[in-house]
Parts: structure tokens; sequence; C-alpha cells
């Protein structure tokens, strides 16, 4: 078994490889990977996103990297519409599980287009590899499944690698190790 820097190191020499940014030999699938880590280890998988967006170069590779950090798109969004004290007064006055349900509706999680499917649509470029990232910091918002499901119903056309600290099996969601998010069986492990 791989350790997390060697896991880390093929990052780069996966989303390299021709096939990946093509999207071949899936099945005629949409190419959604997940790149799964202890939740111990967020910082430095943060700090390597980071340091393979640096290194990137688009004009040498052919493909920008693109980072969707989905906790800081809510609270922009939210900021965005001038609701961020009406948040704090929600939760204060009617609890967490209220307020929940209410940014919930403010984004149309319930929907297929909703506010981050729409967003990266929106926001991605050809030739780009999306990462998405702070699924951790989100919950227990919006669940991993439910963004990886939508997104696969409107958003084909470059692949996107869900950076998930916890564990995937392939076929469940298990965030930090403990919570089981759902079944999702379209995406591929993006390094085993």
């Amino acid at each position: 078994m791989k350790t997390l820097e060697e896991r880390l190191d093929q990052i780069e020499i996966e989303i390299n490889k021709e096939d990946f940014r093509q999207n071949k030999g899936l099945g005629n699938e949409v190419g959604y990977y997940v790149f799964d880590y202890p939740a111990s280890e967020e910082l430095r998988v943060r700090e390597h996103i980071k340091y393979l967006n640096e290194k990137n170069n688009p004009n040498i590779t052919g493909y920008e990297i693109l980072i969707y950090d989905l906790y800081d798109l809510m609270i922009d969004y939210i900021e965005e519409e001038g609701l961020i004290e009406a948040c704090i007064n929600m939760e204060e006055e009617y609890g967490l599980e209220y307020l929940i349900s209410s940014v919930v509706e403010l984004l149309n999680m319930n929907q297929d287009e909703n506010y981050f499917t729409n967003y990266i649509a929106n926001n991605t470029s050809e030739n780009s590899v999306v990462f998405i990232t702070g699924v951790g910091k989100i919950f227990p918002f919006v669940r991993s499944h439910d963004i990886l499901n939508k997104m696969h119903q409107v958003f084909d056309r470059v692949p996107v690698v869900l950076f998930y600290p916890g564990k995937y099996d392939g076929q469940t969601l298990m965030l930090f190790s403990e919570f089981k998010d759902d079944h999702y069986y379209r995406a591929l492990p993006l390094v085993k």
C-alpha cells in the first residue's frame, strides 16, 4: 500500500495522462475521480493541491487546473446575497438543522442544476481539470454524493477530481472515515 506522499506524487502523473483528460477507457462514462485521504492529513493535501496548481503551466501541459472549494463557494454566495447575519440569527433562534435546510434550499441542492453545478459549469473552460475541495469544511450542509450525482448529470466536459477526507472504496463514501455519506458508483479512485 502506498504512503500518502507516494499517492500525492501520483496525482500529477495521472492528470498528465492524455487518456485521463480525454476521459478514455471509462466505458463512455464521464471522468469523475475521488482522491481519498485521512482527514488528519487535510492541511498536507491542501498544500499539495496548491503546489500542483502553482506548478502547472497550461502552455506546457495543455490544461488548466481549476480548484473549487465548496465551502468557500457557499460562504461567498451567502455573502453576495447579504444573508450572513440572517444565517447567524437563524441558527441562534431555530437551531442548526433549520439553518442547514434553509441553506440547502438557498443553494437549490434538491435540483440537478444547483448553485454548485451551475457555478462550476459556468466557470470551467475546455482543457481544464477540475479539483473539488472543501468537502470536510462544508459538512453537514452539503454531502459529497449529492454533489457528485448532480454534477454527473449536468457537467461532462472535463475530468473532475473530488478530494475526499475519508475513505472511498469505489462504491461507498465514508466522510472522516466515520460518517457513511452514501453509495456512489460512477467515480473511480484517482490513485490507489
